[in-house]
């Protein structure tokens, strides 16, 4: 039996709902009635409810564990994500697939909610996955609150009652917000080889680690970090069943972000130079640092990329 996204999500939400102390959050209810939880926007956050966050994210599918990664003499936070269902946990629920705008809000949704709406449609015609429940989860990345409008959208677009919707809403510049998109890691890559044309139903098992990078007030620059630890410093590893190890061994080369021509430039500077415009951007860059994919057909390991420690260094403003 195929699992449910949201309905192993919500025992996460509601754990964090039950002790909001413990995890620094604001739990809240919406004007429809919908279940708001600040996570890093007004309330403090952390590395806990981040943790958790990168969890209801995979749809209760994955898990994720807080490390230290030791980056040159430098040991820096670091977060360890695995799953066994990378198909439907990475691209049909953790992908920030969707774009929330009402009025003069905007937010990137992300979360069990996509696969009730099917944001984007595309995706889940790939990997073949419907969920069915009457509670839906979805997280915000934003540095406000959602409007009503925005919840009543969201809702509707997930055919269930406002009353059965949970919204975690985090800044990209809290600690849970870098957290929670630090474990991405595998989701990008997962994404990167989709793209590049490998049936996802292939890959059996996923793994990966990426460093957490260090609170910014300034969010264009807290962004650019969020994406430099993953591009610059994400390791990824992936078990797949496929016949053809030669294809494995190209597609390896091309899934990591030195096969950009953009490689070697932190992420503000990139988004700069293509006038703060993310479709200018070779869309190449969007890929772990490292990646590792192991065929269980032949027992062949194929591995490409590199943790480029100087550029995170730059990036996270490290001064000796």
């Amino acid at each position: 039996m195929i699992p449910s996204v949201n309905s192993g999500a919500i025992k996460i939400v509601r754990e964090i709902c039950e002790r909001p102390e413990k995890y620094n959050v604001v739990v809240k209810k919406s004007c429809l009635g919908a279940c708001i939880i600040d996570a890093g926007v007004k309330a403090r956050g952390g590395f806990s409810v981040g943790r958790l966050i990168i969890e209801i994210c995979l749809g209760g599918l994955g898990e994720a564990q807080l490390s230290l990664m030791r980056l040159g003499e430098l040991d820096v936070p670091a977060v360890n994500v695995y799953t066994d269902h990378p198909s439907i946990s990475t691209l049909g629920s953790q992908m920030a697939g969707w774009r929330i705008k009402v009025g003069e809000y905007i937010a990137m949704g992300s979360g069990p909610a996509r696969a009730l709406a099917e944001k984007p449609k595309n995706i889940y015609e790939k990997i073949k996955y419907r969920d069915e429940s009457n509670e839906a989860i979805i997280v915000l990345e934003s540095s406000k609150e959602p409007p009503e409008e925005a919840v009543k959208m969201i809702a509707e677009a997930c055919r269930i009652s406002p009353e059965n919707l949970f919204i975690v809403v985090t800044s990209t510049s809290s600690i849970a917000g870098l957290t929670q998109v630090s474990g991405r890691v595998v989701e990008v890559g997962m994404y990167k080889l989709t793209e590049l044309g490998l049936d996802p139903s292939v890959v059996s098992y996923a793994f990966g680690q990426a460093p957490i990078p260090p609170p910014c007030p300034d969010l264009i620059e807290s962004m650019g970090k969020s994406n430099d630890v993953i591009l610059y410093g994400g390791s990824t590893y992936y078990v797949v069943r496929y016949d053809d190890d030669d294809y494995l061994r190209e597609i390896a080369d091309e899934a990591v972000s030195s096969s950009s021509k953009d490689y070697g430039k932190t992420f503000v500077e990139i988004f700069t130079e293509a006038g703060q415009d993310f479709y200018k951007i070779d869309p190449k860059i969007f890929a772990p640092a490292k990646i590792t994919i192991v065929n269980e057909k032949t027992g062949k390991t194929f591995a490409a990329g590199r943790i480029n420690v100087d550029l995170l260094m730059k990036s996270i403003g490290y001064h000796r």
